[in-house]
């Protein structure tokens, strides 16, 4: 069933349905009254000859400048032209369909002024498979992400570059064998297509559904390990998080619980300590505040997914035209800083438990660095330095990029958000986080055989589905294959999936 656009329900969950796993979208049918309402506005006002932001004017530094009426005709592709500026290899598919899908939103709202044919294009574009050749880089997230969104506005002229059916085309092609017409570009279109953080917002909600998850993966994990050193469960009560008052708390304790439940650690068997080190007993809280930062982004992602962002905007019940900023990128991009700190928090933490289990001093018995035969074998001693690595590459990545800007366009545009850059770097940060996690999952496997005591429900669950792929570590073997395994583990969520299916949610 296609997911319906319609300007004001757009979730993190239908970017993902479409952006990644290809649903179909269908324009509502009162969206669509509303761009055409929009669009005949704008049309009686170039005609009066009315002065308006990009439509018969200048852009930028140049938005004094007006344009005569040849010039209107030709000034939407020499635009596309000059913005189509980046750098770099091609964006994921899914970010750039993302972005697509987003835009189409953006206009559902009836403020913006394009002909109803170009929105009606993005539809046809996502539907059937054809998703424009982006640059990564390129842009500062201010007057929208411009370099990229022109790279699809290409397309709306037959131009550019498009990948169709697993192939790298050019946009007139890629078009042509996918059956949609070419829209072509007149008054204002171009801009309408361009001027929104429309990439950088994609992205960055494709990272939080992946931030939902890799927080539960932590969660796991840490149930694993701290089993695997004989934690005092007392920390976990969910009462003692209640009294404080942090959801996201609650909501950790809760899960970390609740993998436990069943494991002799829990009825008393096993002797604990009275207080254990804080990257034990402080799980909760840690894991808890990333919550609450992704839920706080996550907010501020949907209200831009569903807002009008767009310069100018246009009010036919006012027969109003209004020049602003709602293109800024920092409402996400600040949010987002915050999250992706979050994920480099937790995996600080997530270190700190795997520290513990090689360290013999800290592991309440366990063997050092995890191997039966130490001197002879180093066991898990080199997966530290690499989980180490990791996390000293996202605390670089997490200086905020929202505090960089730099003027550009002759000090016009004098602060920008750098929100791809935050986008960016999230995604790396990610992408480590998946490593690290993966080392913490290998460790405390390793660990819990090493005790041999029962699991909890869910720590089990998680233990079975890690030894399909990574064997015990009986003797020293290259460690890098187990590493890559375990990254590409975690990523696939597959652990997860069958915790949950064990257990139940973890939300």
């Amino acid at each position: 069933m296609a997911i319906k656009i319609d300007g004001s329900s757009l979730t993190i969950e239908k970017v993902v349905e479409v952006a990644r796993n290809r649903a179909d979208v269908e324009l509502d049918s009162a969206a669509l009254d509303r761009i055409k309402i929009c669009r005949g506005m704008l049309e009686k006002k170039v005609e009066k000859g009315e002065i308006m932001y990009g439509v018969n004017t200048g852009i930028g530094e140049f938005s004094e400048i007006v344009l005569t009426d040849e010039q209107i005709k030709e000034f939407q592709k020499f635009l596309i032209y000059n913005h189509s500026a980046g750098i770099g290899d091609p964006a994921p598919e899914e970010y750039v369909r993302g972005a697509m899908l987003g835009r189409i939103n953006v206009h559902a709202h009836g403020n913006s002024g394009c002909r109803p044919e170009i929105t009606n294009t993005l539809v046809q574009m996502l539907n059937k498979g054809v998703t424009p050749v982006v640059c990564q880089k390129g842009s500062v997230g201010a007057c929208g992400d411009l370099s990229p969104m022109s790279q699809i506005a290409l397309l709306m002229m037959g131009e550019g570059e498009a990948f169709y059916q697993g192939e790298r085309l050019p946009g007139k092609v890629a078009l042509e064998k996918a059956g949609i017409e070419v829209p072509g570009l007149k008054a204002r279109d171009g801009l309408a297509t361009i001027n929104g953080s429309n990439l950088l917002t994609a992205m960055s909600a494709i990272h939080l559904w992946e931030y939902n998850r890799i927080l539960k993966m932590a969660e796991i994990a840490a149930a694993m390990s701290l089993e695997a050193l004989l934690a005092n469960m007392k920390p976990y009560d969910q009462r003692l998080h209640q009294l404080r008052g942090f959801s996201g708390a609650v909501r950790s304790a809760k899960s970390i619980k609740k993998l436990i439940e069943g494991s002799d650690l829990v009825t008393g068997k096993i002797k604990t300590k009275v207080q254990d080190a804080y990257s034990m007993r402080s799980t909760p809280q840690v894991i808890g505040a990333a919550h609450d930062a992704v839920a706080y982004a996550r907010k501020q992602v949907e209200i831009e997914l569903n807002g009008v962002g767009d310069n100018p905007i246009f009010i036919p019940e006012d027969d109003l035209t209004l020049t602003g900023a709602n293109f800024q990128g920092t409402p996400v991009s600040l949010p987002m800083d915050f999250a992706g700190s979050s994920i480099t928090m937790t995996c600080v933490l997530s270190e700190r438990r795997l520290n513990r289990m090689l360290n013999p001093a800290l592991s309440q018995g366990l063997p050092a660095f995890l191997t039966k035969g130490a001197g002879m074998f180093s066991g898990m001693m080199l997966s530290q330095y690499t989980a180490d690595m990791l996390i000293v590459e996202q605390r670089i990545l997490s200086n905020p990029a929202s505090i960089q800007s730099i003027p550009a366009a002759a000090d016009q545009e004098d602060f920008v958000s750098m929100g791809m850059n935050t986008a960016l770097k999230n995604a790396q940060i990610l992408d480590n986080a998946y490593g690290i996690l993966g080392i913490e999952f290998m460790a405390a496997a390793q660990a819990l055989d090493f005790r041999g005591f029962a699991n909890g429900r869910g720590v089990e669950a998680a233990k079975k589905v890690i030894r399909k792929y990574v064997e015990f570590l009986d003797i020293d073997r290259p460690l890098y294959a187990d590493h890559n395994t375990m990254k590409a583990l975690v990523k696939s969520g597959e652990i997860l999936d069958a915790v949950e299916a064990e257990i139940g949610s973890l939300e």
